[in-house]
């Protein structure tokens, strides 16, 4: 499970997701912290031009659902099992509409046990290109009617990932975010409810290298 990662700058995450750049305030991203993630736009003035269909938001790292009552939770939904997300209260309302984003990350960090204490990894893609990570968003107002946005990093099991199934600590369940291929980008944002499951899918090892 990633609680930790990097965004990536302002003008990486332009040039990789087609999106105008936003300004961020931390590129080390914690839970709780505001990072930026991309859906697809609530407007669009042509529909085939898929750089057109996107926007960047800056949002909770941790979904904060419709009925909370403040912001604490988002300690706690950093991250959604898919096999679950259908069902748990924090994330049914996102998953039953299809509230799918993309959260941008230059590097994730995960913890190797096999010296038998935790060492903190970071994990990027081999090309060095930003990860695309599939995400649910959220949208709540906080007491003074402000629209607050969130969102948390889809997981897969990854006991048989040759590379993540290194990670996290012996005995327990290996788990991994989902990174999604660029090809993906546009299919993601736009696909219903009942497709989000097509798109839980292991990201090639060879494809991953720990720095």
């Amino acid at each position: 499970m990633c609680s930790h990662y990097e965004a990536p700058s302002p003008g990486q995450l332009a040039l990789a997701f087609g999106v105008e750049p936003i300004e961020q305030a931390k590129l080390d991203l914690w839970p709780g912290y505001f990072g930026p993630f991309v859906r697809g736009a609530a407007k669009r003035d042509d529909p085939e031009d898929f750089d057109s269909a996107r926007e960047v938001l800056s949002g909770s790292f941790g979904l904060i659902p419709g009925w909370s009552k403040d912001t604490k939770i988002a300690r706690r939904c950093y991250n959604a099992r898919s096999e679950t997300a259908a069902v748990k209260p924090s994330f049914r309302n996102a998953w039953k509409n299809g509230q799918h984003c993309i959260i941008p990350a230059a590097a994730i960090y995960e913890p190797d046990w096999r010296s038998g204490k935790a060492i903190a990894t970071r994990i990027t893609r081999s090309d060095g290109e930003p990860m695309g990570i599939a995400g649910l968003w959220e949208r709540w107002k906080n007491p003074s009617g402000e629209d607050v946005f969130s969102y948390s990093m889809l997981t897969i099991n990854a006991d048989q990932h040759s590379f993540m199934r290194n990670y996290h600590r012996a005995g327990d369940e290996k788990r991994m975010v989902v990174i999604l291929p660029k090809g993906l980008y546009h299919d993601w944002l736009n696909a219903s409810a009942s497709e989000s499951m097509e798109f839980m899918r292991e990201y090639p090892a060879d494809r991953m290298t720990a720095a």
